[in-house]
């Protein structure tokens, strides 16, 4: 072993201060807790990033789809059938959902709100199962005919409405009519309500039947775009090609990398950055390692001297004082290891216990998007931060090691 059982004897020793020495261990003390706390921070911060990145990817990509084919020009796609037919036919494409899409608003109860309307078959939208294995009030029975609708839970509390009763939507399309241009409007009844935990979606978008959406927007027959859902999402750089190919039209091809680039950049950005600040709590703590070290070394200079002049040589001193600075290192990036992981684990259940304890809102869904707080540990991540913790830690104890090895054993007792 790389230390004998004097050399850890010792280094105990050392750790355990007496009375008189008392300064020494609290420096020790607030040194490990630093550690724990900032290695525990670091895993909780970085778990709830990943996890939020998580949430929001699966959300955005479950009702959304992983690329969007539009035509050159922006207008509506009127052979979509046989072009989603052969898209559908390469590997890698799991589903086609074509998608009649456009701006609308939504007013009931003398409530108005803008909303985003989609278009979509019964089949498909039974298909997308993050709608619906989300359907919190009414039944997909109903979402057929040409004036059903589904909506989120959040704009249905808005309107203060539920499954049987009407919103009207208006868009900005008009009509042009014998008294000049009208606003298009036409009242739908709600089939369904749907929650699929992101702020967004449940209070922004209405879905409808295809049919129903051609007549609305006046695209009989053709729809703006089609939607192509993947088995994986990173595949939609290696499939553009085959997909303009299979249709046979030159199309506009926008995957889910384009359209959000700025929205998970921004999350990767603020994910480093709080890395690296938060990486300062353990090297303040690293920083305490150091003082309590040196502080040691020059209070048990005579304790060196006399083992010295017993046979110790400068290498079983520095191992002594290497083995109880690290000692504190690895025992406070155990504890916070621990905490941090049971932490990120139960965030969920300790936000709530915390929210119902104070009264306050401590997660707001319209300023965070998700209605829950996510957390996803990553072994990567926990491995990184663990390593940097106990890499800062054996770094703090080298130079007062190599101090209390370098002492003149004379000197030292020259007063004694």
């Amino acid at each position: 072993m790389i230390f004998n059982a004097f050399e850890r004897m010792v280094a105990l020793r050392y750790l355990r201060a007496r009375r008189e020495e008392g300064f020494v261990s609290v420096i020790a003390g607030f040194s490990l807790a630093g550690i724990a706390l900032g290695v525990a921070t670091l895993i909780i911060v970085m778990s709830v990033m990943n996890g939020f990145r998580a949430e929001l990817l699966d959300r955005i990509l479950g009702l959304n789809g992983h690329m969007g084919v539009y035509s050159l020009t922006n207008q509506p796609l009127s052979d979509f059938d046989r072009i989603a037919t052969e898209i559908k036919k390469l590997d890698g494409v799991t589903r086609v959902i074509p998608t009649v899409e456009g701006q609308v608003l939504v007013s009931g109860n003398k409530v108005a709100a803008g909303a985003i309307v989609r278009g979509v078959r019964e089949s498909d939208i039974r298909a997308r199962k993050i709608i619906a294995d989300n359907i919190r009030a009414g039944t997909l029975d109903n979402f057929t005919g040409k004036s059903s609708v589904i909506i989120g839970t959040r704009m249905a509390r808005k309107f203060g409405v539920g499954p049987g009763d009407t919103v009207r939507l208006v868009s900005p399309q008009s009509n042009a009519t014998a008294f000049g241009s009208v606003p298009r409007s036409k009242t739908y009844r709600i089939a369904a309500l749907f929650e699929v935990g992101m702020f967004e979606y449940d209070s922004g978008f209405v879905f409808m039947p295809l049919e129903a959406a051609q007549i609305y927007f006046q695209s009989k027959d053709a729809v703006t775009n089609i939607e192509v859902f993947l088995d994986n999402p990173d595949r939609v750089d290696s499939i553009r090609v085959e997909i303009l190919r299979a249709a046979g039209l030159p199309l506009r091809l926008v995957d889910w990398q384009q359209a959000n680039a700025s929205f998970f950049n921004a999350i990767k950005v603020e994910r480093n950055v709080m890395f690296l600040i938060l990486t300062l709590i353990i090297l303040v703590a690293a920083f305490n390692i150091i003082s309590g070290m040196i502080m040691m070394v020059k209070d048990k200079g005579r304790d060196i001297a006399i083992l010295r002049t017993m046979g110790a040589t400068r290498g079983m001193v520095m191992r002594i004082f290497l083995l109880a600075g690290a000692s504190v290192g690895i025992i406070g990036t155990a504890a916070g290891f621990a905490l941090g992981v049971a932490f990120a684990g139960n965030i969920e259940t300790i936000r709530q216990w915390i929210q119902g304890l104070t009264g306050a809102e401590l997660f707001a869904a319209e300023i965070y998007f998700l209605s829950q707080l996510p957390s996803v540990v990553q072994t990567s991540d926990v491995v990184s931060v663990v390593g940097m913790s106990l890499g800062l830690s054996f770094l703090a104890t080298l130079y007062p090691a190599w101090r209390a090895a370098r002492l003149d054993p004379v000197e030292a007792l020259r007063y004694e």
